[in-house]
């Protein structure tokens, strides 16, 4: 059973909590102090609600509307929680991503989200009509945070975290 990322994106504190209990998953982060509560579950008396930031679980599938496209710029912040459950990427409001286009007759993902992908690395396959296999490899090195379908065209749109 394939698993997908959790995403939790920033918020207002009232989509998150409610009379002290979360009304949805969400994350609080207070200083260096990071809460994670799962619904119904009561805020610890520790958290300053004030001055804390909140980001509340949102479907993995709708990253893209936190990206400005254009910019390739972050909307809000986010935290992304890979499906091994340990592993976390945590991304900025303004952190610029890679938006990088898998186009052709047939298309095949090489890396899928959460891989690190090298600036020499294939991240995916495109072979065309006439048969040729050409290797799509990003222009720095990051990690791949999400993969988009679009669905108004077959292709792919790979959304790659660069390292500093």
């Amino acid at each position: 059973m394939e698993r997908v990322p959790r995403l939790y994106v920033e918020a207002p504190p009232g989509e998150c909590i409610e009379g002290g209990k979360a009304i949805k998953d969400c994350v609080i982060i207070s200083g260096n102090v990071e809460v994670w509560l799962r619904e119904g579950e009561t805020v610890p008396g520790f958290v300053e609600v004030d001055g804390s930031k909140f980001l509340a679980k949102e479907v993995y599938d709708r990253f893209y509307l936190y990206v400005d496209r254009i910019e390739g710029k972050l909307l809000a912040d986010a935290v992304l929680v890979l499906p091994d459950g340990r592993t976390r990427i945590y991304l900025k409001k303004g952190d610029e991503l890679l938006l990088l286009p898998v186009e052709g007759y047939t298309k095949t993902l090489i890396a899928n989200v959460g891989n690190r992908v090298r600036t020499g690395d294939a991240f995916a396959a495109v072979t065309t009509r006439k048969g040729e296999v050409h290797y799509l490899k990003p222009p720095k090195t990051g990690t791949v945070v999400f993969i988009d379908e679009v669905t108004n065209r077959p292709h792919y749109v790979y959304y790659i975290l660069p390292e500093e």
